[in-house]
């Protein structure tokens, strides 16, 4: 029995558009590659890739949330980012994709910093974020630094009195 596709999916790899996110593996278009994209939910209350904007060159290309996607790419070098949704970089990369191949990279969203491995798990990150736990540790520590001298400051001035 064959069953209708899943509406958020696109429809199947008959005719594959480049830089548009399938959940199963496409043949390559003439000329093209595929960038085979795993991305975890992170740490995270809210799951990272629902925040976030996968883009590639400034391209968003919508993944609609964690597991493995497949993008036909063109072949040549490109940007690969993953950004907040005001448009900040979280995570970047770059790939020189060769046609015809297939290319994977994996988005690590953690506790303590954002990262990119390749298919053979080496880190190719170019720019990784901490993540918003380690800022908000950060910031606490910042501001419990300013409040706790600003109160030492006004005991030790209201002391001299």
């Amino acid at each position: 029995m064959s069953y209708p596709p899943h509406p958020s999916y696109p429809p199947g790899p008959g005719a594959v558009t480049p830089l548009t996110a399938y959940p199963q593996p496409i043949p390559p278009p003439p000329g093209h590659a595929v960038l085979v994209v795993s991305v975890n939910r992170g740490p995270y209350l809210v799951p990272a890739p629902a925040t976030s904007k996968f883009k590639i060159d400034g391209r968003t290309v919508p993944i609609p949330g964690e597991g493995t996607w497949h993008v036909a790419v063109p072949a040549g070098s490109h940007d690969v980012r993953y950004t907040d949704f005001i448009g900040i970089p979280v995570i970047t990369t770059t790939l020189v994709a060769q046609p015809g191949a297939a290319h994977h990279l994996s988005f690590r969203f953690g506790g303590w910093r954002n990262r990119v491995h390749d298919g053979h798990g080496t880190d190719v990150t170019r720019f990784g974020m901490w993540s918003n736990y380690s800022i908000l540790l950060v910031t606490l520590a910042v501001v419990g630094v300013l409040c706790c001298g600003g109160f030492g400051l006004v005991a030790a001035l209201s002391g001299t009195s």
